[in-house]
């Protein structure tokens, strides 16, 4: 697998990003395992995910992990940097015509919560994507209700862009989602 990065030279599967936590390297086909489809099917992990209302499976695994090939687009597992266990995955759609990139994060080991993992990943994948020189504006979004994904976001250096008010339910509740934006350079 090859990732192409906006125009610049492709990251090949021995690219590997170092937080103080985490490894972060392309995500690949091997990867789709029963961890990661299990992490993709528990209620607690895609609580605040459209993933929520989908089954997923090996078949639709792969043609999501397949979604990513010849794009600009990054797919990333995050593992731990002590004993390379997958703790999550993170998501880049790089727009290089206007130097933006949306980024998610999805952290499905749940033992880990709470401990930094996440906040790690999403800053060691931010300072690179920054550094290359071609991204001048990283976003992301989440639910209102979603507390940990926004002091994340806020402990990032991000800041809130716009809300959508009431945009998502989050079961029969009406739910605003916010949208957070750092410029390189803040």
């Amino acid at each position: 697998m090859r990732i192409s990065t906006a125009g610049k030279s492709t990251v090949g599967e021995d690219f590997v990003l170092r937080g103080g936590l985490v490894l972060l390297r392309p995500f690949n086909e091997a990867d789709i395992d029963a961890r990661y489809i299990g992490w993709l099917n528990d209620p607690d992990v895609v609580r605040f995910s459209n993933q929520r209302f989908k089954t997923h499976d090996q078949a639709s695994s792969s043609r999501y992990f397949a979604s990513f090939e010849g794009t600009d687009n990054l797919f990333i597992s995050i593992r731990d940097i002590s004993s390379d266990a997958p703790l999550g995955t993170m998501t880049a759609y790089i727009s290089r015509h206007h130097g933006t990139v949306d980024v998610g994060i999805m952290i499905g080991e749940k033992c880990v919560w709470g401990s930094g993992y996440g906040q790690d990943a999403w800053n060691t994948l931010a300072k690179w994507l920054f550094r290359r020189g071609d991204i001048r504006k990283l976003t992301a979004g989440t639910m209102r209700n979603n507390q940990g994904m926004i002091k994340l976001m806020e402990r990032s250096g991000m800041h809130l862009e716009a809300t959508r008010r009431k945009q998502e339910l989050l079961g029969t509740e009406a739910v605003d989602i916010l949208y957070y934006a750092k410029f390189r350079g803040e």
